[in-house]
């Protein structure tokens, strides 16, 4: 497959990621790009898709999706960009990007993995967003729906330039500190992530909450170990702080003393 002389919803994956040197040896031709037609993954992927996106339209009622596979090419900025969305659903004018993962993926962690590749996608689209739909396994569908965030993908495509740069100049990258670009502004599902750790209620609430956690776990632990310290024989062990004694049923209850 022809990865040279464009950027991708993948390479984007992989920028962001902080792979800069293994992308940028594909792109310079001094590396050829892994085979996939071998890979069990991507294949399965690619078979189930078709069934993906009509699982998507029946668990959507009225959803029609057209423009399969619609390829966009275009540049932005100065980066020439290629890629090719899943399908369209011109109700919500917002892309369907089809996965097929594991079964031990968590569907928060899958968005937050592919965010660079849909942000991507929808603004190729011109689209308000991109619904992730997702089969984990052979068990379980979910999907999500991402909103198109300017700011993130001002701040993304920052970063791809920036890589794009060093494949121009035909100059490695060596030692990049690939920046950190937060989603917690992104809707999805309409809902956005706040980061609280400047919140000092909020950090004093949750420090409670932690410190009562610990407290009940070493309280329940104390519990089970002195009540297994209790012979099958006795009746009633006990210390200066407390007793442990059997009822008229066998259960065991512990008191503290006086």
């Amino acid at each position: 497959m022809n990865r040279v002389g464009f950027i991708g919803g993948s390479d984007c994956v992989k920028i962001m990621q902080g792979n800069w040197l293994d992308l940028w040896q594909i792109k310079t031709r001094r590396k050829e790009p892994e085979d996939l037609t071998h890979n069990l993954a991507v294949q399965l992927g690619t078979i189930t898709e078709d069934f993906n996106l009509s699982w998507f339209e029946k668990e959507h009622k009225g959803c029609i999706l057209s423009d399969h596979q619609r390829e966009y090419e275009k540049d932005i900025g100065n980066v020439p960009v290629r890629g090719t969305i899943d399908a369209f659903w011109w109700a919500k004018s917002s892309v369907i990007e089809a996965k097929h993962t594991n079964s031990f993926w968590k569907m928060d962690d899958v968005v937050e993995y592919y965010m660079p590749q849909i942000q991507l996608y929808a603004a190729l689209a011109q689209a308000k967003g991109t619904y992730l739909s997702v089969i984990f396994g052979n068990s379980d569908w979910s999907t999500r729906h991402v909103a198109f965030d300017l700011e993130y993908f001002n701040s993304m495509w920052a970063v791809v330039s920036d890589f794009w740069g060093y494949v121009k100049r035909d100059e490695e990258p060596i030692g990049i500190d690939t920046p950190n670009v937060s989603t917690n502004s992104i809707k999805i599902d309409e809902m956005v992530k706040r980061d609280a750790s400047s919140d000092n209620m909020f950090v004093d609430a949750a420090v409670t909450y932690i410190n009562g956690l610990e407290t009940n776990k070493t309280f329940e632990n104390a519990k089970k170990d002195l009540k297994n310290m209790v012979g099958d024989n006795e009746r009633e062990v006990y210390c200066d702080y407390l007793t442990v004694k059997r009822d008229k049923r066998g259960a065991l209850r512990i008191t503290k003393r006086n």
